[in-house]
């Protein structure tokens, strides 16, 4: 698992990942989880499909499973929202502790 590479979507303008934000309904408290793709096309397709007009904004950058916890850190990310299917999106959120 550590040796895995993961792949996410970078904002060329600003350096930002694509996240998804998800509000607590009880208190109006909104986490966000870091997208992630387990393979550079999928992510890709992600882009094409429900981004395609900021497509020349975006990057698909690798990174490792370990580099990977010091972005959720450094960005302040509760976990990782793990894309199983890019084209519905079917989204798998995961807490990494």
């Amino acid at each position: 698992m550590l040796s895995q590479i993961n792949y996410l979507i970078r904002s060329q303008k600003d350096g930002k990942y694509l996240v998804a934000r998800i509000e607590d309904e009880d208190s109006n408290k909104i986490t966000s989880y870091l997208l992630v793709f387990k393979e550079d096309y999928e992510a890709l397709s992600y882009i094409n499909t429900h981004g395609k007009s900021m497509s020349s904004e975006l990057n698909v950058e690798s990174t490792s499973a370990t580099a990977l916890k010091g972005i959720l850190q450094r960005w302040g990310y509760q976990g990782i929202g793990y894309v199983e299917d890019p084209l519905i999106p079917q989204i798998k959120f995961m807490i990494l502790t």
